[in-house]
């Protein structure tokens, strides 16, 4: 989670990555991806009595940047409902995961999370399913507003 922490947040902002920052981010969520795999496949997910908060919010954090493998970022959302189930992962931990593998499937997005560059050179959040009702379900999974959450989002995109 350090690796992966570190080196986004070294992103440059309104600048296109250099070829070595683009394989330095390959080589973090590949290694990463692995790592939870086996982790995964020894002792199942990594719920917060396996391994306390800090490490289950590291898993989550692996599961959701696992792009680059969305079948196992798939079952990892199933993994994952189960551990909300359990009381083992947050419900706003899944609301971003679900977000997450929509967005990789080119399904609108259910809690609003994901946020792109817009093809007309803004920033703002892929699209939602329902609108209309973004409100209520990101507040049944305990997250804020979502006007509150794009202001929060806008201003990380402008560094």
């Amino acid at each position: 989670m350090d690796r992966d922490q570190r080196l986004r947040l070294s992103l440059p902002v309104g600048e296109p990555l250099s070829a070595d920052l683009l394989d330095e981010w390959e080589r973090v969520d590949t290694g990463n991806t692995a790592f939870l795999k086996r982790v995964i496949a020894e002792r199942g997910w990594p719920g917060r009595d396996l391994v306390g908060e800090k490490a289950a919010q590291a898993a989550w954090l692996l599961a959701q940047h696992a792009d680059r493998d969305r079948e196992f970022q798939r079952r990892c959302l199933d993994a994952l409902r189960d551990a909300v189930a359990r009381g083992q992962a947050t419900p706003q931990q899944l609301a971003y995961l679900v977000d997450r593998v929509r967005v990789g499937q080119d399904l609108p997005q259910v809690y609003g999370t994901q946020y792109r560059d817009t093809p007309d050179g803004g920033f703002g959040p892929h699209p939602i399913e329902d609108p209309e009702h973004l409100d209520e379900r990101r507040a049944a999974a305990g997250l804020e507003p979502h006007a509150e959450y794009d202001r929060l989002m806008r201003r990380h995109d402008q560094g």
